[in-house]
């Protein structure tokens, strides 16, 4: 008589299982009544999330917090986005152009935050969950991954000499609107980086 192996388990059935699980846990975190029972709860969820990295699936999985390996990540996805920016003349000559068009400017930076939040939390590539939020409001990841992209670009362009920081206002400003063109891509990066392992 052979004995039956199960199936294994259908990966988007996993993901159900894993998604149904953080609802659980973040329901259980809003009902708890101390701080230390939140803690408990939280590195719950932090547990299963790292249970996951065992698993080959790149898509499909509950991302929750932010830690250094996802700034290390954003921190790739930017420079692989931002390195082509930086030796390419044509974002110096867009920055300009944005510098003469302030709404230009405006809009440029609205979009790129837009698209990261797109790729964060709409694209459903991964189940993004929002833990521990800056001032009860902001995402951590959101900062994390925009920030990771500003500081990247105006190092990057800034230490390639694109452009020049003096006391000189106007000047101040150019580079400013310079850094924000490269700002764009690189934020893109840096959210695909953080996100698309998985981590």
């Amino acid at each position: 008589m052979s004995t039956q192996e199960d199936p294994p388990a259908e990966p988007d059935r996993e993901d159900d299982e894993f998604a149904t699980l953080f609802n659980e846990l973040q329901e259980l975190e809003q009902l708890v009544d101390s701080e230390d029972e939140r803690r408990q709860v939280r590195d719950a969820m932090r547990a299963a999330a790292d249970s996951q990295d065992h698993e080959p699936a790149t898509f499909g999985r509950v991302v929750w917090g932010f830690g250094r390996s996802d700034l290390a990540e954003a921190l790739l996805g930017s420079l692989l986005f931002g390195i082509p920016m930086a030796v390419e003349g044509g974002t110096v000559d867009a920055g300009l152009h944005i510098a003469q068009h302030p709404l230009y400017l405006a809009a440029t930076v609205i979009i790129a935050i837009g698209l990261v939040i797109s790729i964060l939390y709409v694209a459903d590539f991964q189940d993004v969950r929002v833990a521990n939020r800056i001032l009860g409001v902001i995402p951590r990841r959101l900062v994390g991954v925009t920030g990771t992209a500003l500081v990247v670009s105006v190092a990057l362009l800034t230490g390639w000499g694109l452009v020049k920081w003096s006391t000189d206002p106007a000047v101040v400003y150019e580079s400013a609107c310079i850094c924000a063109v490269a700002f764009v891509p690189m934020a893109i990066g840096a959210a695909l980086g953080d996100i698309l392992p998985g981590n």
